[in-house]
């Protein structure tokens, strides 16, 4: 990818948890807040520079998790059907519905369902407006990929930086506690919801974000994802390039 997330300066080796596309205040809660340092933090509601837009392959090519700077609590979405011309994708993302936003700044993973005509073995050039404005290119896969309906998937965004695509409630997305090395993978633990969280009942694609640095190689290709009420039967491949 032309355009890459630089973490490591900017959170030290923290761990990064985003919830869905949905802004739920239960993803947002375990985001490190910066509210108080005011006087240092930037105005999280500004739109992301370009620099700060990253992208990977989720669903084996068929969608895109758009990563955008900003509050962890307003999350943008992407409500406008993406159109493809001439290989450049162009996204319009619109504010959260969230009246009250957190001033931290931090990563956050936006669901783009993808128009027929997008060859993944093929890079995409991506233009950003809206809600945070920007451009990045997708490097293309190496191959074809194939993927299940309703399991989880992940996708590179990049060499410190993976979006996990999981299935459940649109309003209590799983949120990222543990992110360690287990063997050629990388093991990525859920915490477990409080026992009176209150979900909806519909079943969701949901998004997270796990910061892998220092964490595997070039070769790392797999995630062991556990806990949090998620479900995967074996290792989740990584897809893209990191």
């Amino acid at each position: 990818m032309s355009r890459r997330l630089s973490l490591l300066g900017l959170f030290g080796a923290g761990l990064i948890v985003v919830g869905a596309a949905t802004g739920c205040a239960t993803g947002a809660a375990s985001v490190p807040s910066s509210s108080g340092s005011s006087t240092s933090t930037p105005d999280a509601t500004a739109p992301a520079e370009s620099s700060e837009i990253g992208a990977a392959w989720l669903n084996g090519g068929r969608s895109l998790a758009l990563v955008t700077w900003g509050s962890s609590s307003c999350v943008p979405r992407s409500t406008e059907a993406p159109t493809i011309a001439d290989g450049v994708l162009t996204v319009s993302l619109t504010e959260s519905d969230g009246t009250a936003c957190t001033r931290d700044m931090v990563p956050r993973p936006t669901l783009v369902s993808l128009p027929g005509g997008v060859d993944p073995t093929k890079d995409l050039e991506i233009a950003v407006s809206g809600a945070a404005t920007g451009e990045t290119t997708l490097a293309g896969l190496a191959a074809p990929v194939q993927a299940e309906d309703f399991t989880p998937n992940a996708g590179w965004v990049d060499d410190s930086l993976v979006a996990i695509m999981t299935y459940g409630s649109s309003s209590c997305p799983p949120s990222v506690e543990t992110v360690t090395a287990q063997g050629d993978a990388i093991a990525v633990g859920f915490a477990t919801p409080p026992a009176d969280l209150v979900c909806t009942l519909d079943i969701a694609p949901q998004l997270s974000l796990a910061d892998v640095t220092g964490i595997g190689g070039p070769e790392t290709s797999s995630l062991v994802l556990s806990g949090g009420g998620v479900t995967a039967d074996g290792p989740v491949p990584i897809i893209g390039k990191r």
